[in-house]
C-alpha cells in the first residue's frame, strides 16, 4: 500500500480540531491508492486533470466527493459537470458562465470557489480584490453556487511571507461575507497544501489540499 496511514490519521486529527475539511490530492495516483484511503473513511479527493478525473470517477465508489483543483479550461467543463462536487480555482467570469451553462444542461447546481491571487509569482491565477468587487452579474447565474474563496501562497521557504499571504486572504474572505446572495454563500476558505497547511489552519483555513504527505511524491510515468 503506497498511502501513509500514519500521516493520514495525524492530519485528520489536526483538521478535526479546527473543523476543517481534508481534500486528498490524488492526481497521478492509481485508483488502488484512492480506494485504500477511501477504505479508511476519506471521501473528498482532488484531481487537476479533467481526463484523469473522468476516468477515476467511473472506476471508484459513487459517494466520493470529487474536487477539481487544477486550472480548468472552459471547453473541458462539460466532461466533469455531471458529477463534480466542487470546482476550486475559478479565476474568470467567463469560466463561471460556462460552468453555469453546463450545470443547467445537467439539471444541477455546481459549487465553486473563486480563486484569489495572493502569491508573488506571476504564474498563479486568480482574481485580485478589486476584480472580486466587480462581479456584479453573479446573480444572473442560477446554476452555480459560490461557496467560498481559495488561494495558493508563494512557493517559498519564507514562512513569514506565506503567513502574510494567508492572512490577507482571510481578511478578503471576511470582508466578502456581506456578499451573501442567492448564489453566493461564502463558507469555505480553501488554503494550505502539504508544505504549508499548518500555517493555513492557524490563519483560518477551513479546507486544505494535501497530496504528497498522504500518497508520497507525484508519479508522472503512468
Amino acid at each position: 500500500m503506497a498511502i501513509n496511514t500514519t500521516a493520514y490519521d495525524t492530519i485528520k486529527k489536526e483538521l478535526d480540531v479546527k473543523k476543517a475539511t481534508l481534500v486528498a490530492v490524488s492526481k497521478t495516483k492509481p485508483v488502488e491508492d484512492i480506494q485504500a484511503l477511501y477504505d479508511l473513511g476519506q471521501r473528498d479527493f482532488g484531481e487537476n486533470y479533467v481526463q484523469e478525473l473522468v476516468e477515476k470517477e467511473g472506476m471508484l465508489p459513487k459517494d466520493i466527493r470529487w474536487h477539481f483543483i487544477g486550472h480548468l479550461q472552459s471547453n473541458k467543463v462539460k466532461y466533469i459537470a455531471p458529477f463534480v462536487h466542487l470546482i476550486h480555482g475559478v479565476d474568470s467570469f467567463n469560466l463561471l458562465k460556462e460552468i453555469n451553462k453546463q450545470a443547467l444542461k445537467n439539471n444541477r447546481v455546481i459549487d465553486c470557489l473563486l480563486q484569489v491571487h495572493i502569491a508573488k509569482e506571476e504564474t498563479k491565477f486568480g482574481f485580485d480584490a478589486h476584480e472580486l468587487n466587480e462581479l456584479h452579474e453573479l446573480h444572473e447565474l442560477k446554476n452555480i453556487l459560490i461557496t467560498g474563496l481559495m488561494g495558493m501562497a508563494s512557493f517559498s521557504d519564507d514562512t513569514t511571507l506565506i503567513r502574510k499571504e494567508f492572512h490577507e486572504l482571510k481578511k478578503t474572505f471576511a470582508g466578502k461575507a456581506q456578499l451573501q446572495t442567492e448564489n453566493c454563500k461564502l463558507k469555505i476558505l480553501s488554503m494550505g497544501m502539504s508544505s504549508d497547511y499548518k500555517i493555513a489552519l492557524e490563519e483560518g483555513s477551513t479546507m486544505v489540499r494535501i497530496g504528497s504527505l498522504l500518497f508520497g511524491e507525484r508519479n508522472y510515468n503512468h
